[in-house]
């Protein structure tokens, strides 16, 4: 994933009510459960066979490699209480995300002003509809660019624009993101 993403998994994942499991036996039952008994389905998500699932389900291999531990931590907790997630989804799709980043801003513009990218940093609180289209395109698999473009478009009208009351034939586009760091509200 890119930064983007990665801000959004973050902030989902800190809504969570409790921790997740610890010990790789814990980690890869609530992944079956996660994909209704597919050990197959388990196996993909993470990047290895499907034996070696059953394996570590039956308890013949106790300690994962580092880079499958480092995979089943990132899939246990995006598998993690998916109803809390949905829930902090529907919130703040409805109420709209708060994105404080710093990032270099490009634009487009009318004739005679400048296009040179600027680093801004900037709070903002996004409105409901474009926070719908960011996490439904996270939650589609959307790729790094998708997101990107869907969050420029909402900086640009919430902050470049002014919520259409300035600059209306400004384009925002993120070229590159320094930090970023999303805030659901729920």
């Amino acid at each position: 994933m890119g930064e983007i993403g990665d801000g959004i998994e973050t902030a989902l994942q800190a809504t969570a009510t409790r921790p997740p499991p610890v010990t790789p036996g814990a980690r890869f039952r609530l992944l079956l459960r996660a994909e209704k008994g597919s050990t197959k389905a388990v196996a993909a998500r993470l990047g290895i066979s499907p034996r070696t699932v059953q394996r570590h389900l039956a308890g013949q291999i106790r300690r994962p490699t580092p880079r499958l531990a480092a995979a089943l931590e990132r899939e246990v907790r995006r598998a993690w209480q998916p109803r809390v997630r949905a829930r902090a989804i529907r919130a703040a799709s409805a109420a709209g995300v708060v994105v404080e980043t710093r990032a270099r801003f490009g634009f487009t513009a009318a004739p005679g002003s400048t296009d040179d990218p600027r680093l801004r940093r900037l709070t903002e609180q996004l409105p409901p509809d474009a926070s719908a289209r960011l996490l439904a395109a996270h939650q589609a698999g959307g790729s790094e660019e998708e997101l990107r473009r869907i969050l420029g478009e909402a900086l640009g009208h919430v902050y470049f624009r002014d919520h259409g009351r300035r600059a209306q034939g400004l384009d925002v586009e993120i070229n590159d993101v320094d930090y970023l760091e999303l805030n659901l509200g729920g």
